[in-house]
């Protein structure tokens, strides 16, 4: 099998899980799907070969963040609300204006074979650990040590407020 057809495979199972994490009315296959959305998006970056990038998105994405949801889900105990009757037609329509939009720019996309799409040749890879490394500490050295005090401040604060209640 070719890796453009394994690419556009992924790419349709992650479009494909995502629009029905949007449609679905259960939160727990909704989030089940989005886990789904979430390796095929890993797959993705596979075959672009940022296989850091791809690790994380399993690790953190399907695994800590999705696990968390669903821990968030079954708490509250949601049950299924009745959606307007007026509103279900309108979303169905415009669900269907949307993926038919979709599939008419990957027809487009497929029928154009643009030069834009392929990767170019030496260097480093963009999803690789020096290239993020590199990033992290020159270009976005500040929005970085912002979002670790951010952090820092977050879980501060929940140890004393969970100290607090005790």
């Amino acid at each position: 099998m070719s890796l453009p057809l394994l690419f556009y495979i992924a790419a349709l199972i992650a479009v494909g899980s995502a629009v029905l994490v949007v449609l679905n009315k259960n939160v727990v296959y909704s989030a089940l799907l989005l886990v789904l959305c979430f390796f095929s998006l890993a797959i993705i970056y596979l075959l672009l070969e940022a296989y850091f990038l791809a690790v994380l998105e399993v690790f953190i994405y399907a695994g800590a963040i999705m696990v968390l949801f669903l821990f968030v889900i079954m708490l509250l105990n949601l049950g299924r609300e009745k959606a307007l009757e007026h509103f279900k037609y309108l979303q169905r329509g415009l669900s269907i204006f949307l993926v038919v939009l979709f599939f008419l720019g990957v027809f487009l996309l497929l029928l154009n074979d643009s030069s834009a799409l392929h990767q170019p040749e030496g260097g480093f890879s963009a999803g690789g650990v020096y290239s993020l490394g590199e990033a992290l500490f020159t270009k976005y050295l500040l929005p970085f040590e912002v979002a670790s005090l951010l952090l820092l401040v977050a879980l501060i604060g929940t140890v004393y407020l969970a100290k607090r209640k005790i």
